[in-house]
């Protein structure tokens, strides 16, 4: 049900690495792709890495920005690529011409301000798309999908000389199949399962579940933009993900002490399919 601190959890062929832990720490990297959900503090993991989507701009998501950008400066690379929410863009922006101002160095990197649905080439194969969320600032969620091309349902048990021929006569043969593969869901409030209906059919779900127990009530996790266990576990069940991956637990839980309230709380038939991000 965990995945270990200083290891890459691996589920067919998708790799993660990376930590999150509530009000600390959260940047879930996929190396293989080069991307990031969240920077945290600007992890060494994350300094080759190409493409990052920031959920929201708290501090424990976002303030590795500035230090990203100065280690590829440092090294040569070319500029890293920033997507966020359209309102985090000029601030950041801000920021990083006050650090230019206090280095006495101007850097190069990009900053894109998203709109919700907006999509992100990757690559001809991968893609990612801003989910809206709800917590108390400006946020997004992320779907990375894959595309693959198929040939149509009226054209299978074709020959291949057959469908050369429609190829020739100009006719569209394939379509292009679009797969969300992971949700990320950043801080939000319960209601994102529901914002858009590829998210519960992701691959893989990371959803944030902030408080696992009584210490807190759904109540104060919704006043702070936060999600709490009561309201995610009687869901589990019209979750189409093959994993759902717990996200952004409060640091008032040692992992084995979450791992405990996990074990008892999660019904027996999911607990195979859930699984603990490491925080620490």
């Amino acid at each position: 049900m965990s995945v270990q601190a200083g290891e890459a959890w691996e589920h067919q062929q998708l790799k993660f690495f990376g930590l999150s832990l509530s009000g600390i720490r959260t940047a879930i990297a996929m190396p293989e792709l080069s991307l990031s959900f969240d920077v945290a503090q600007g992890f060494p993991f994350l300094l080759n890495l190409k493409n990052f989507f920031l959920s929201h701009g708290h501090l424990d998501h976002a303030a590795g920005v500035p230090y990203i950008i100065s280690q590829k400066a440092m090294t040569s690379q070319p500029p890293a690529k920033f997507y966020m929410p359209e309102s985090l863009a000029p601030d950041l922006d801000a920021i990083m011409k006050i650090w230019q101002k206090i280095e006495k160095h101007e850097y190069q990197y990009h900053f894109y301000g998203l709109k919700p649905d907006d999509e992100v080439e990757l690559s001809p194969q991968y893609f990612v798309k801003a989910v809206p969320s709800i917590h108390r600032v400006d946020s997004f969620g992320y779907t990375l999908f894959e595309k693959s091309k198929k040939l149509k349902a009226q054209h299978q048990g074709l020959s291949a000389k057959e469908i050369v021929t429609l190829k020739n006569k100009g006719e569209e043969v394939h379509e292009i199949s679009r797969r969300p593969l992971v949700t990320f869901s950043g801080d939000t409030q319960i209601e994102f399962l529901e914002s858009r209906p590829w998210v519960k059919k992701s691959k893989i779900l990371f959803m944030e579940a902030t408080y696992l127990d009584s210490k807190k009530t759904i109540d104060q996790a919704r006043q702070w933009g936060h999600t709490h266990i009561d309201e995610l576990i009687p869901q589990i069940k019209t979750l189409e993900c093959e994993k759902l991956v717990l996200i952004h637990a409060s640091s008032r839980y040692p992992t084995h002490e979450a791992l405990r309230i996990l074990r008892e709380r999660i019904p027996l038939e999911y607990q195979e399919k859930v699984v603990l991000f490491p925080g620490r």
